[in-house]
């Protein structure tokens, strides 16, 4: 019996978040400088939309780049946001036809001018699919995110359009990047690392956390199974206790 076999498809997480870790690490294993590592992390990443596609996820959010991923080798951010520029040129198509939806989250405009241009141009593309939400973070940081939802309210509080006490928890959603995205169920971190690394900060209050030893270049679709089987034997109370939930 296969690993697929025996996940309930009737209790998989409608949306799941991954940090893509390993990449340099898994270079450096072959001998290799550390984008021949993210060359290779993109196959693991036509897996896992794979994976999820067959377990009906509706939405997966990739940690692609962060906002400190700027103080990298130069010649490294360089060649990350060509990978990007190729990779959604050369795949686009292929994740149109499966019913892929192409969404963003982070500063965007802080990009290079032609990642912006690719990346806009393959959201236009694919705005109509509802299969399956890609949603891609990056130039993100969620500290980054929680201080623009801040600003933004106060904004609208000294302007009067905001009463300060009804300030909640559902009005600062509102306000992030995330606002018609639910929050992820489950968040898979590769690489041994056992951190959130400033992602989705705000959002995953009650996500079940999944850490696995594969690199992210090793990552394949059983990887994928593994970590929702994982999930799928837990219990989530949501500060309830377990005779509540019967």
């Amino acid at each position: 019996m296969s690993l697929l076999d025996n996940i309930d498809l009737n209790n998989t997480p409608s949306h799941v978040a991954i940090i893509m870790d390993g990449n340099g690490r898994w270079a450096k294993k072959q001998g290799q400088q550390r984008l021949y590592g993210h060359n290779f992390g993109v196959e693991s990443i036509r897996e896992t939309l794979k994976a999820a596609r067959e377990l009906k996820v509706k939405y997966l959010t990739l940690y692609a780049f962060s906002t400190e991923n700027w103080s990298r080798p130069k010649e490294e951010v360089e060649g990350l946001m060509d990978l990007l520029v190729r990779s959604l040129a050369n795949e686009i198509k292929e994740l149109s036809e499966s019913g892929v939806r192409l969404m963003t989250i982070g500063d965007i405009d802080g990009l290079p001018q032609n990642c912006k241009e690719e990346l806009l141009e393959a959201q236009e593309f694919t705005k109509n699919n509802k299969e399956l939400h890609l949603i891609l973070a990056l130039n993100y940081s969620a500290r980054w995110e929680i201080v623009n939802a801040v600003k933004k309210i106060a904004i609208d509080v000294k302007n009067g359009s905001i009463d300060p006490y009804s300030v909640d928890s559902d009005l600062i959603s509102e306000h992030m990047t995330t606002r018609n995205i639910p929050d992820p169920e489950l968040l898979i971190r590769t690489s041994g690392e056992h951190r959130i690394s400033n992602f989705l900060l705000w959002q995953i209050a009650y996500t079940e956390f999944h850490f696995t030893e594969v690199l992210w270049p090793d990552f394949r679709k059983e990887d994928f199974y593994k970590a929702v089987l994982d999930y799928q034997s837990r219990e989530r109370r949501f500060g309830m206790v377990s005779e509540q939930l019967t």
